[in-house]
């Protein structure tokens, strides 16, 4: 009697009455639920790995074929890999609007990073008067269109004698994009600890020497995102390169391409091959730099 008794004060009451569910029954149903989400998840991520590198795939396909091939089997493979269409589209003046375009997507991504660190520093960690109201006034440029300040922007350009220039083009970039990498390295350097800093004061170093010895490096993986996302819009933007350059020897890659499209008579092959040579760049880019990227802009945009 005394048995039966502790044996059943230890067990748990039992539901549903009094029947039990097995337990390995119950652990087989859970792995089978998993099993199922997992190839959900699978069959979701490769269909939008398909949907992303399959327009890749044709765009460098269809730059081996001829204007009558894509047209007539636009989902067949080429029948040839000659390179013609690429040596016609560099001998077209994509090596000239390449050349411009990393000017100016190098030169404005050293002001904007530099600039930005800079702001970001000087809002977060240093007790400025009024901080709060300019961190405001400066994230509402966010909320500005290029489409909106073209004009403008223009005039300015004219007034200050930089229009059609690639100089001018540089201070355009950096003044749009300046308001969103502000916001996405001063939300990583919020987090950064202030005792880490004060350490480095006590320790004999300047402001200066703290701020580019210890702070840059510290921001590092979010300086990366923010630098890879402003190379991507710098790269592919296009209202203010097409306002603000007339001069054909001054035209970025996506402006430099329009001029290969004819009302009445387009090579596309020749073009196709053109869109290669802008995309590759940035597709090396991001394969490269892909888990910084990731790491930074999570970082920075999550706190």
């Amino acid at each position: 009697m005394s048995t039966t008794a502790s044996t059943s004060a230890v067990r748990p009451p039992l539901r549903d009455g009094g029947h039990r569910r097995p337990p390995r029954a119950a652990g087989r149903g859970a792995s089978v639920s998993g099993r199922l989400v997992r190839i959900a998840v699978w069959v979701l991520l490769t269909l939008m790995a398909i949907g992303v590198l399959y327009p890749l795939f044709w765009m460098v396909s269809s730059s081996f074929k001829t204007s009558t091939e894509i047209f007539s089997s636009p989902w067949a493979l080429p029948t040839s890999l000659s390179p013609e269409s690429f040596v016609t589209a560099w001998e077209r003046g994509v090596f000239q609007y390449f050349v411009n375009s990393v000017i100016i997507t190098v030169g404005s991504l050293v002001l904007v990073l530099g600039l930005g660190t800079a702001a970001s520093f000087a809002l977060t960690k240093l007790r400025l008067p009024f901080a709060a109201p300019i961190t405001l006034l400066v994230l509402g440029g966010l909320m500005i269109s290029p489409t909106m300040i073209l004009v403008p922007v223009f005039q300015l350009m004219i007034a200050l004698h930089l229009h059609d220039t690639l100089f001018g083009m540089v201070l355009v970039y950096t003044a749009y994009r300046l308001p969103f990498t502000i916001f996405l390295i001063r939300a990583y350097m919020i987090t950064l600890p202030d005792e880490v800093l004060e350490a480095s004061m006590i320790d004999g170093a300047s402001l200066l020497q703290t701020f580019w010895r210890i702070v840059v490096p510290l921001c590092r993986p979010v300086l990366v995102s923010a630098g890879l996302v402003y190379v991507l819009f710098a790269w592919n933007e296009f209202p203010f390169a097409l306002v603000l350059l007339n001069d054909p020897e001054l035209k970025t890659l996506p402006v430099g391409l329009l001029d290969f499209k004819s009302a009445l008579q387009t090579n596309w092959s020749v073009l196709f091959a053109g869109l290669t040579f802008a995309a590759l760049p940035m597709i090396a880019l991001f394969v490269a730099a892909q888990r910084t990227f990731v790491r930074g802009l999570a970082d920075g945009m999550g706190k």
